[in-house]
């Protein structure tokens, strides 16, 4: 019997191999169909619990992708956007971008300026992934389809949250330049840092970060790109061109965003939409429909519980449908007029005020501030938010 003896395996036309050989006889593969390996929640923008369309800030559109913008003459617009059929990513399984349409910003771009999109992560999400984050020879990958209407350059950042041993949270930013109309995939290896620190826990470990624009306040170009180097809040990104921003009605669209481990951006990991709305509940849950705004008037899936005490305040346990990362922010909803913090008396047609209590991870108390009549229904809808 023959041995064969060789460092790597790799195809004609690649340019790093798909299979490295190690000494001790081991190897490692770069396979493009592991799964598990996207660290980023709801990457191909399925899910949009909150509604389609917002202009708030924060989370008010699809799940696990937040806005922040300062400074503007008028909102933004967020939206869940269809991908057109015929384009890739659409021929890549795409289905659903987030899209940043902005406001007309009459008196210009000014320094304290900005629209920016970004994700958040827990710690332990890092610190478990398999990335030997301290070292500059382990690498983590990170990679996007984005398209906007307007050519001009564009900037992102990845940014800990947990200081390291240089004293400070870290950030790597890097700039992408993108021509109108035409999605590009965007990919970016990021090396480990021996700076770098995650805790194992469930508190905010990591931010993505994509900018439509910055403002001189945020941005420094006289320092290093594309390397980890200290946080600052006046160093997020180079200085960035202002035509996107000036540009009234202006896009930004973006979708298969992925994070994985490794030092090769391979093919998107798809998943069900079940699967990704599982994960997404994780941070935010309701008891309305899906297609159904939060704060609507309506019966359906609605809560609902037999007052059972009198004397006494009547009492019902809400569990979620899922174990929130922290004990969540629950928001009740009345069924009838849509108002929140007011419960409904099905049978006196009457409203109440609620109190939450007993709040946890897997439910809570719900109770009345008042007595009600032994019997009588008692609904509400919800909402339990838990994000980063």
């Amino acid at each position: 019997m023959s041995t064969l003896k060789v460092g790597g395996i790799r195809g004609v036309s690649a340019s790093s191999d798909a299979i490295t050989v190690a000494n001790d006889g081991t190897c490692t593969a770069n396979l493009t169909n592991r799964t598990n390996k996207n660290l980023i929640i709801n990457g191909a923008m399925q899910v949009a619990q909150r509604g389609t369309s917002s202009t708030d800030q924060s989370y008010g559109s699809l799940d696990r992708f937040k806005i922040i913008y300062s400074g503007t003459d008028e909102a933004p617009t967020h939206s869940q956007a269809d991908v057109a059929a015929g384009t890739t990513p659409y021929t890549l399984g795409f289905r659903k971008a987030y899209k940043i349409t902005n406001g007309n910003q009459t008196s210009g771009a000014g320094t304290g300026d900005r629209i920016e999109l970004q994700t958040n992560l827990e710690g332990q999400d890092l610190a478990q992934s398999g990335w030997n984050y301290v070292s500059s020879s382990s690498n983590i990958t990170l990679s996007f389809w984005i398209k906007s209407s307007v050519t001009q350059s564009f900037a992102s950042r990845l940014q800990t949250q947990t200081a390291g041993g240089n004293g400070s949270t870290s950030r790597f930013k890097f700039n992408f330049a993108l021509s109108a109309n035409t999605w590009t995939k965007v990919t970016k290896t990021i090396p480990g840092n021996s700076n770098l620190a995650f805790t194992t826990d469930n508190q905010n470990g990591f931010r993505i970060s994509f900018y439509a624009f910055m403002g001189t306040s945020f941005t420094d170009s006289t320092t290093a790109t594309d390397v980890w180097a200290n946080n600052a809040g006046g160093d997020r990104a180079d200085d960035m061109t202002s035509t996107w921003y000036t540009t009234n009605d202006a896009t930004l669209e973006i979708t298969g965003v992925q994070l994985e481990v490794g030092s090769v951006a391979t093919d998107f990991e798809h998943k069900s939409f079940a699967q990704e709305l599982a994960l997404c509940e994780r941070y935010f849950e309701k008891s309305y429909n899906y297609s159904t705004v939060a704060g609507t008037a309506t019966d359906t899936g609605l809560v609902m519980w037999l007052a059972n005490r009198n004397p006494g305040l009547p009492h019902t346990s809400l569990r979620y449908r899922t174990i929130k990362r922290a004990n969540p922010t629950v928001t009740i909803f009345n069924t009838n007029t849509a108002d929140s913090n007011t419960l409904r008396d099905k049978d006196s047609a009457t409203d109440l005020t609620p109190q939450v209590t007993r709040l946890g991870e897997s439910g809570c108390t719900i109770h009345t501030n008042t007595s009600v009549a032994l019997g009588n229904f008692i609904a509400f809808h919800y909402t339990a938010e838990s994000e980063l």
